[in-house]
């Protein structure tokens, strides 16, 4: 059941500056922009770990695994910029300051010794944004179904880089 249409008129033409965000937005904005610069942070500093690992790969392997960094790499990068579009739709602004990415982030930059070293830290990484993110998904509940919905999205695409990363190192002789 939608309420009076009217009201929804008159409260739409209300706050207009307020953008997207009406008076039915139930979740604290500032927490909820805090949490998203936290993951901003995870995501940026996974794309840099990717990035440098896809670079310093090197042995038997290399090629194959290479190709899964960059692509993990490419996809973080993505979850980044839509993490970004949604702290700027809340009123905020994305925090992107390189001398504190590190200690927002919840994942570590971990460079690995060795490709297989690589391959594990990229799946720790992996790991501690799954339970962040469900984390940030279930302080959201229905405060916030659209930050929600993103997260899940976000998540998905988490878990199927961990259960990649958890093949390959299945898959690794000698194990």
């Amino acid at each position: 059941m939608i309420t009076d249409v009217k009201a929804i008129r008159a409260r739409a033409r209300q706050h207009i500056q307020d953008g997207a965000i009406t008076s039915s937005y139930n979740a604290d904005r500032g927490t909820v922009i805090k949490l998203l610069n936290e993951a901003l942070a995870t995501e940026i500093v996974c794309v840099l770990r990717y990035k440098r690992h896809y670079f310093m790969a090197s042995g038997l392997m290399a090629d194959a695994v290479k190709a899964e960094f960059l692509e993990h790499a490419n996809e973080e990068q993505a979850h980044a910029d839509r993490i970004a579009e949604r702290i700027v739709q809340l009123g905020g602004e994305p925090d992107l300051n390189p001398d504190v990415l590190s200690k927002r982030s919840h994942a570590e930059y971990v460079e690995g010794s060795d490709l297989r070293d690589m391959v594990k830290e990229d799946l720790v990484a992996e790991r501690i944004a799954i339970d962040s993110y469900r984390e940030i998904i279930d302080y959201l509940g229905d405060r916030d179904t659209t930050t929600k919905r993103m997260m899940e999205s976000i998540l998905a695409q988490e878990e199927e880089h961990a259960d990649e990363l958890a093949d390959l190192l299945d898959g690794w002789t000698g194990k």
